[in-house]
């Protein structure tokens, strides 16, 4: 059965400098389109692990799957590869990988006025 996320990205730049959180239990790349848009390409290793997104995030799990619960909600809910959860900007998310490894590739979609989160408790999915 075919993926519904793509394979490879043509016409990209790849930063090399790693995001690396969480003493290295999860780990992504950026990457740079023409037209000024930008992805993210990570692994995330069993844990659990909360992050913040000052913008928008969709996440696209192309490999294993995880639990997540968003900001202010107490049920966790199961994604697997194929599925896509979006976190609302200025939010939060935690993330747990019970087994195996999750990959994943995440879009922002960026403020035009941005501001800064100011509770640092925990570190941002979108900035690299």
């Amino acid at each position: 059965m075919p993926s519904k996320f793509p394979e490879k990205f043509d016409d990209v730049s790849l930063f090399r400098k790693a995001n690396v959180y969480y003493d290295g239990q999860v780990v992504s790349y950026n990457v740079a389109f023409k037209d000024g848009k930008r992805k993210r390409i990570g692994v995330i290793l069993p844990g659990v692990y909360k992050f913040r997104s000052d913008d928008l995030e969709k996440l696209d799990i192309t490999a294993g799957s995880c639990r997540v619960r968003q900001a202010n909600e107490g049920e966790w809910v199961t994604y697997n590869a194929g599925d896509t959860f979006v976190v609302p900007d200025w939010s939060y998310f935690e993330i747990a990988v019970d087994q195996g490894i999750l990959e994943y590739i995440s879009s922002f979609e960026t403020h035009l006025n941005k501001k800064t989160y100011i509770d640092k408790a925990y570190p941002s999915s979108d900035r690299g």
